[in-house]
């Protein structure tokens, strides 16, 4: 499918031809593939348009199994396979319509969160067991309504954006006095004890993607330089290698990780975030792996040029891939909505021991629908038991656990293999770990 171009009256054939070099050539292709969509765009390239056709996929919730980047001095041609969140091909005429006059546009124009209706305060500093909890209840003690809210957790640090509006009114918060208020309140509960120099809240004007702005947020924290304070699994930590290719005048970038949903975003953010343009790029997944290969240069056309150099784009990507990772028990939470909601059920997460290591948090019209991931106070996997009883407390129907981490199947499987040589102990502790994944709602039986 193409996009059919309607000129104005008011131009001449050359005007034309100029608009159509520096208009990009949307192509949507559905029988090139059988099993994903073909998103093929060309045109002329443009700092930046790369990540900006990624994240108007990413922003639809397409996975992208493949991609192929190609320049060609100042033309490029960009090939995404991408599935929608069922890993079917795409078959909504809205999104395929969407995407053709999305990617089309000379100057892309994509979701850019909230314009004017709410006040983003950005909040950063050292995490712990509670803090959102404290976070949300100054909110609510402040009669402010938090319509939106994304939080990300890396290394012991904590970037947050919310979005709030007056209880009362339902406007964004303007008045001078109420919002120095607000953002003294927060910035003595960010600090606690330990964060006096680091801990940061602002409000936000700018109108700006509010991953992207988590992003910035955390590398202006240089959360990269920080050593982890939990342990990750090994299994999904990044590898990433840096080499430079002399004969050609790039630098190739290599990452090797878990594949997830908008990895690719996160990658392109950060390379382009540093001043690197991608010139060539090949995005491979299987098996729930992803490998991705980039060959950059700096925007002045230069390769990385030295160890400290190399060293730091691989501990930005390390740290911009492991951002929106989480091995934590993913709970989403829907309901009706009502003030101090959020306070309430953050307060129980930490009355029961909980850490939510990530969160979104999204209201429209009177419901609420949250996702936090949580683990215990050492960063490790919460018990099941404890997950339950936090259900019970604020409602088995309006809280949800939708996802494991994958230490609990490896607890299970080790479990298995240990009562197959005899382990009486272990296979009784097995069955109460797969009693409580059947209480859950996770697995069909118990038996």
């Amino acid at each position: 499918m193409m996009m059919e171009v309607e000129w104005p009256s008011c131009l001449d054939e050359y005007e034309k031809l100029v608009i159509r070099m520096n208009t990009p050539r949307v192509v949507i292709d559905n029988g090139a593939c059988s099993t994903a969509t073909l998103v093929k765009v060309d045109s002329a390239r443009r700092y930046g348009n790369l990540l900006e056709a990624v994240q108007i996929l990413t922003d639809l919730n397409l996975s992208i199994k493949k991609a192929y980047v190609s320049s060609d001095g100042r033309w490029f041609m960009d090939v995404f396979h991408v599935t929608d969140k069922n890993g079917e091909k795409l078959t909504d005429e809205s999104v395929i319509s969407y995407l053709e006059q999305s990617l089309g546009m000379t100057n892309y124009r994509s979701s850019e969160g909230f314009n004017g209706t709410t006040t983003a305060l950005e909040l950063t500093g050292t995490d712990r067991v509670g803090l959102l909890s404290e976070v949300f209840a100054v909110l609510a003690d402040l009669q402010c309504d938090v319509v939106e809210a994304k939080v990300w957790t890396h290394s012991g640090r904590i970037a947050s954006l919310i979005y709030v509006k007056d209880c009362n009114s339902g406007s964004p918060i303007e008045d001078r006095q109420k919002i120095d208020i607000i953002v003294a309140r927060l910035r003595s509960v960010l600090k606690g004890d330990n964060d006096i120099r680091s801990a940061k809240t602002s409000v936000s004007m700018a109108v700006t993607h509010p991953e992207r702005r988590l992003h910035q947020m955390m590398f202006a924290d240089r959360d990269y330089e920080r050593k982890p304070i939990f342990k990750s699994n090994a299994n999904n930590s990044p590898a990433v290698t840096v080499q430079n290719c002399t004969e050609r005048g790039y630098s190739v970038v290599y990452v090797q990780c878990k594949d997830r949903t908008k990895l690719l975003f996160d990658v392109i953010f950060t390379l382009t975030d540093m001043e690197y343009v991608v010139f060539h790029a090949t995005i491979n997944t299987a098996e729930e792996r992803a490998y991705l290969e980039f060959y950059i240069r700096h925007s002045d056309g230069t390769p990385i040029s030295s160890e400290a150099e190399r060293q730091r784009v691989i501990q930005c990507l390390k740290a911009a891939i492991q951002r929106r990772a989480s091995e934590g028990v993913k709970l989403e939470l829907c309901t009706t909505d009502r003030p101090g909601l959020l306070a309430d059920v953050t307060r129980t997460f930490r009355e029961n021991g909980l850490n939510v290591t990530r969160a979104e948090i999204s209201t429209t019209d009177d419901m609420v629908l949250n996702t936090f991931y949580v683990t215990d106070a050492m960063g490790s996997a919460a018990d099941p038991k404890i997950i339950e009883s936090v259900r019970q407390r604020i409602g088995l129907s309006n809280l949800i656990v939708k996802e494991l981490p994958s230490s609990y199947h490896q607890t299970i499987e080790r479990e298995e293999q240990t009562h197959g040589v005899g382990g009486a102990v272990l296979f009784t502790l097995g069955s109460m770990v797969r009693r409580n994944l059947y209480n859950l709602g996770l697995i069909k039986s118990c038996s």
